[in-house]
């Protein structure tokens, strides 16, 4: 599953040729930030479950971090 500050990978790239995506808010939407040219983006839950191809493994810096 998915959790807020967690990097995924959409289906389809951004214009600025980037398709990774920082969760920067959830609820019934969720917020993404591109991590290419920081663009915002705010999908409904059922959009991004469908747009999603898979979320990056956090690694052992994003745990010390907090995030």
């Amino acid at each position: 599953m998915y959790q807020l500050n967690d990097l995924v990978v959409m289906k389809k790239a951004h214009p600025c040729g980037i398709n990774r995506w920082q969760i920067i808010r959830m609820g019934a939407d969720i917020k993404l930030e591109c991590q290419g040219c920081g663009h915002i983006v705010m999908l409904t839950r059922h959009q991004f479950e469908k747009r999603v191809k898979k979320i990056l493994p956090r690694t052992a810096e994003d745990e010390e971090r907090g995030q």
